[in-house]
């Protein structure tokens, strides 16, 4: 499968539209899976679904010139452009209710391992990436494919172009440091 979806990738990129039509078939119910492992349930107030997370991520992904390298590389990206998804949906509700309703996060994934089931508030979940990032931008960007990708290690290592126990090293601090911030 990860062969067909790196041909169809670069299919579509060389202009194919029907791969890229049997490609985004392939790959939605897997990109709604790791949206709705993302958002918290069980929230009567919360308005964003994960059918419209992946639907604006996607439609932010398809306006790109990417040149996808194979299925991880699009899995980072589409992780992306989720998280971005949801930190301007989250803006939008604090801005529209003065902060009073903010929307909650649960990093089940990452976390699964741990047995940490916390959940953030996903703008001071961006605000501590981002200061994340200048520390380490390496293990940043591991803890956002992990988080909001779902990717597992193996595919996290391919797309860095590091080890496996690298990955590994990195998420167990970032997920330390992510804790000490959020606490």
């Amino acid at each position: 499968m990860d062969q067909d979806l790196t041909g169809l990738l670069h299919d579509w990129r060389a202009g194919d539209e029907v791969s890229r039509d049997r490609l985004l078939a392939q790959v939605y119910d897997t990109l709604r899976g790791m949206a709705a492992a993302r958002l918290r349930r069980g929230r009567g107030d919360q308005t964003l679904q994960p059918t419209a997370v992946v639907n604006e991520a996607l439609l932010r992904l398809l306006g790109t010139d990417t040149d996808w390298e194979d299925r991880a590389h699009f899995f980072a990206l589409a992780a992306l452009k989720m998280r971005a998804v949801l930190v301007d949906h989250a803006r939008a509700r604090a801005a529209e209710k003065r902060g009073g309703d903010v929307a909650m996060l649960t990093l089940s994934h990452a976390d699964r391992e741990a047995g940490d089931r916390a959940e953030y508030d996903v703008l001071a979940l961006h605000q501590a990436l981002e200061r994340l990032a200048v520390r380490d931008e390496r293990a940043a960007r591991g803890l956002e494919m992990a988080y909001f990708g779902g990717m597992e290690r193996r595919e996290i290592a391919c797309v860095l172009g590091i080890s496996v126990p690298t990955v590994e090293r990195d998420l167990r601090f970032a997920r330390a440091w992510l804790n000490r911030q959020l606490a």
